[in-house]
């Protein structure tokens, strides 16, 4: 595990011009943060339906919770404050155009936004390996020099933005106490981002 943490950061070095330092903060922090929720505001939950339980595509599938009609919207300090902080951190310093950025982060969210699905008492779930890969491909096609970045990026804000933010909405109608923007299974799609992103050539 040591010489696989080794590696990766000395990729993240590399291709992402991040020093050995601030590339193991970004990692354990963005560990560490996934089991921090910030508060943001509650919602009042309409009538439930019409979404079936469905199979949860996460690593990690969240306990049931008591409902009790409102649904409490938090932010996940790993897997969304942490990774939108650092996404804009690259796109000042890689030299990537704002235009190539908004592409890739548009097609990317288009995805996530179609393949995730609302889950019943849970919230919004996606097959993880769907944003990383999307994003790969997007960046290798728009910018190859640049596409470790662009991936990071595109990646993280397209998860956020197709899978958490755009699907708000149907928060309304799961019956789940509690929703986190990036969170559980747009946490594991986003830290898998990031290991695909610094494994881009």
């Amino acid at each position: 595990m040591g010489a696989f943490y080794y590696g990766l950061v000395s990729l993240s070095v590399e291709k992402l011009g991040l020093t050995p330092g601030f590339a193991f903060m970004l990692l354990f922090g963005s560990l560490i943060g996934s089991g921090i929720n910030i508060p943001l505001f509650t919602i009042r939950a309409s009538e439930a339906g019409p979404f079936p339980e469905q199979r949860y595509y996460g690593l990690l599938r969240p306990p049931r919770q008591e409902f009790t009609g409102q649904t409490l919207i938090a932010i996940n300090l790993g897997g969304a404050v942490i990774p939108i902080l650092f996404s804009l951190y690259l796109l000042n310093i890689s030299g990537l155009s704002l235009p190539e950025a908004m592409i890739a982060i548009s097609l990317v969210t288009v995805v996530c936004y179609f393949m995730s699905r609302p889950i019943m008492g849970l919230g919004i779930g996606m097959p993880i390996l769907i944003a990383p890969l999307t994003a790969a491909v997007v960046s290798l096609i728009i910018n190859m020099e640049q596409s470790p970045p662009l991936a990071y990026v595109s990646g993280t804000l397209g998860v956020l933005i197709g899978a958490d933010l755009l699907r708000l909405k149907d928060i309304r109608k799961l019956a789940t106490p509690f929703a986190s923007i990036g969170g559980a299974g747009s946490f594991d799609g986003i830290f898998l981002t990031g290991l695909i992103a610094v494994l881009l050539t």
